[in-house]
């Protein structure tokens, strides 16, 4: 028993020890403080149901997202970015209202207020509910419903 136990301890430290995160967020080198606000975001970025509000942070770009009811990622934002599916990855904290995601593998997930998602690239998502949904985005919001080119 003592030496299963001493095993799995092995193991076990031997996977975290290995294990590279899915999302690294950046170190922080700054030399002073710095402080932003929503209240008066870098850019804003509106869309059919929604809006983005972006801030740039300690070489960070952090957004928080407004989704209203009926909101649906392929409705709202493939038009204009004209991908098959959501190509920005998330990690992002779930503030207010109801969403699901519906992974291109077909995992579907739903997200509620106090829930932190990390989502990878390709989903889609919808609002579920009368309540607007609200979400800062730690990771996927550098080109988040920017319009697309031909």
């Amino acid at each position: 028993m003592k030496t299963t136990i001493i095993v799995a301890i092995m193991i076990a430290s031997t996977l975290l020890l290995s294990h590279k995160p899915l999302v690294s967020l950046p170190t922080i080198t700054a030399e002073k403080a710095e402080i932003k606000s929503f209240g008066k975001p870098d850019e804003v970025r509106e869309f059919p149901k929604g809006r983005v509000e972006v801030i740039k942070v300690g070489g960070a770009t952090i957004g928080r997202a407004t989704f209203q009811p009926g909101w649906k990622w392929s409705e709202s934002v493939q038009p204009l970015v004209k991908t098959k599916s959501c190509e920005a990855p998330h990690y992002q904290y779930h503030i207010s209202g109801e969403v699901v995601v519906l992974m291109d593998d077909g995992t579907k997930i739903h997200c509620k207020p106090g829930d932190v998602s990390l989502l990878p690239m390709g989903h889609d998502a919808w609002v579920v509910g009368t309540e607007p949904a609200v979400v800062v985005d730690f990771q996927g919001m550098v080109d988040y419903a920017k319009m697309k080119k031909n």
